[in-house]
């Protein structure tokens, strides 16, 4: 119970800053949305999702790890993460190829930033799951299946 009221106290006090640097011109609303790719995200397939991220056809890459189970029983919360060793990575996405839009993640990493992420998303049925990364200038991608069972049940 204390350990959940910290977590409140300290998201309350740093939504406080920010209010308070909006507040004082510091940081502008539109700033954080400028990264926002409303066209990637809303492209649909995986083809024009890769289209739109500007990644054409990207080679394989063994230096990009995917975790993610092998079978979901609970495709309302499926975690992904993406790792890799590649050198000054730009940007990492993650694609699900059959989701109504394919683009579940995309995030942008400052230099020196190490290229680590995880997310929690829904994936609607048995897919491949594609981690897109921007490494040095060039697409790099690795794909995994993962599998969907239906209702959660496991069978």
């Amino acid at each position: 119970m204390i350990k959940q009221r910290r977590d409140v106290l300290k998201s309350g006090s740093g939504l406080g800053v920010l209010g308070l640097l909006v507040a004082a011109g510091v940081i502008k609303p539109g700033l954080a949305l400028a990264a926002w790719n409303e066209s990637a995200f809303k492209a649909g397939s995986l083809e024009k999702t890769l289209a739109a991220l500007g990644a054409g056809r990207p080679a394989t890459s063994a230096a990009i790890s995917i975790e993610a189970p092998e079978i979901a029983e609970n495709g309302a919360e499926v975690r992904i993460g993406v790792s890799s060793t590649l050198p000054k990575v730009e940007s990492i996405s993650i694609l699900i190829e059959k989701n109504p839009d394919a683009l579940a993640a995309a995030f942008k990493l400052p230099e020196g930033t190490e290229a680590n992420v995880q997310i929690r998303c829904k994936m609607s049925q048995t897919s491949n799951v594609y981690a897109l990364i921007k490494s040095d200038g060039k697409f790099l991608v690795a794909m995994k299946e993962v599998k969907v069972t239906l209702g959660g049940c496991g069978g």
